[in-house]
């Protein structure tokens, strides 16, 4: 068995697998720093499972689980459910509370988030929920699958866990996804190029304060800084509205917007990206000149552009060949890295098929190992 590292942490990928599979018996708590969209698992669990939905909630007929969404930090112990009179037989009987979907007889898929800054009294409440499969005193159709979200101690947002729970509990700390996993999520999610070659670009963006040695990136979360608004794989996809907006928003107001989304360090750096995007040569002229239109060698950020618009114009095999003589021009591997990267785990799955792709991917093996 190779050298295990337990300080390593996984990935939503692996979690999305890794939960359905142990939340009957035992609750996985999920921990990361703000923003790496931990939240996104329930409607992964419900994609992998086949059930049809449209966002967490939305259940039909022929669901095999009701998904349900639990807020956490903004429930009272009303939300969760309450004990009520019955004259006839002189009891308090508890009666659960709607959002739990206690009527279909279903099983449930239920998602704590942001568990740990539930109040006291709550976290009570959820305890049993946690450890024993109950809300208060009605148990949960056999079968249910429980997990929970919340930020790290160290992130200094108020997450606290008390020490009998957490021994009974599977606390597991997620990652931030690398810039390469993000562009891939994002590219699959309509997120402008310009966002996304930006991400390439300084792909420190992706870092973690938790990485160590990261005092001087002006990008990130940390607990030590007084501002609050910081570039995350949340945010800079909250973004994208404001930077798809430039033209109709005005320059001014633009950067505006995009500093009080992902700061101000990104906001100033993302302006050459947002001022590159309509002088970049398009990638359909390209394609039919691509061994003399002119290749701006000299500017990363302006290749990067063309790269991500590629990715996304570019549909048929002849378009992606003729693509791959002016990538041949660019002189530096790291953008062509890039390119051949992203446009291989794409869902066209044009460069698995492509001669051009293959015998670059032979000549440039060391850049992708």
């Amino acid at each position: 068995m190779s050298k295990l590292n337990f300080n390593v942490p996984v990935t939503i990928e692996e979690l999305r697998v890794a939960i359905p599979l142990i939340a009957e018996e035992l609750t996985v708590v999920v921990l990361s720093e703000p923003g790496c969209g931990k939240t996104s698992l329930l409607a992964m669990i419900a994609t992998d499972n086949g059930d049809k939905w449209r966002k967490a909630g939305d259940n039909y007929p022929d669901d095999k689980f009701d998904y349900i969404y639990v807020d956490c930090p903004v429930k009272d112990m009303s939300d969760i459910g309450m004990t009520i009179p019955n004259h006839a037989s002189k009891t308090l009987e508890y009666y659960v509370a709607s959002l739990f979907k206690m009527d279909s007889g279903k099983k449930k898929v239920i998602m704590l988030d942001e568990m740990l800054k539930a109040p006291k009294m709550l976290q009570v409440l959820f305890t049993r929920m946690v450890l024993e499969r109950y809300v208060g005193d009605r148990a949960l159709p056999y079968g249910s699958l429980m997990f929970a979200t919340s930020n790290n101690t160290t992130d200094g947002v108020g997450d606290n866990m008390l020490a009998h729970v957490a021994n009974r509990v599977c606390k597991v700390q997620m990652r931030k996804p690398t810039a390469t996993e993000w562009n891939q999520w994002a590219g699959a999610n309509g997120v402008s190029r310009v966002i996304r070659s930006w991400v390439a670009r300084y792909p420190k963006v992706m870092a973690s304060y938790l990485d160590g040695e990261q005092e001087d990136n002006p990008y990130i979360f940390k607990p030590s800084s007084t501002s609050k608004q910081f570039a995350s794989p949340r945010s800079l996809a909250r973004a994208d509205i404001i930077v798809r907006q430039t033209d109709l928003i005005g320059e001014n107001a633009t950067m505006v917007a995009l500093a009080g989304t992902v700061g101000e360090a990104c906001a100033r750096d993302m302006a050459a990206f947002l001022a590159l995007e309509h002088k970049v040569a398009d990638v359909k002229d390209i394609i039919k000149a691509p061994l003399t239109i002119a290749c701006p060698n000299d500017d990363v950020s302006a290749l990067l552009l063309i790269m991500f618009q590629a990715i996304d114009v570019v549909q048929e095999h002849d378009e992606l060949s003729k693509f791959m003589q002016f990538v041949d021009r660019i002189k530096s591997s790291e953008v062509q890295s890039i390119f051949f990267t992203m446009m291989l785990r794409s869902k066209t799955k044009l460069a698995r098929h492509n001669d051009r792709i293959k015998k670059w991917a032979i000549d440039n093996y060391d850049l992708m190992t």
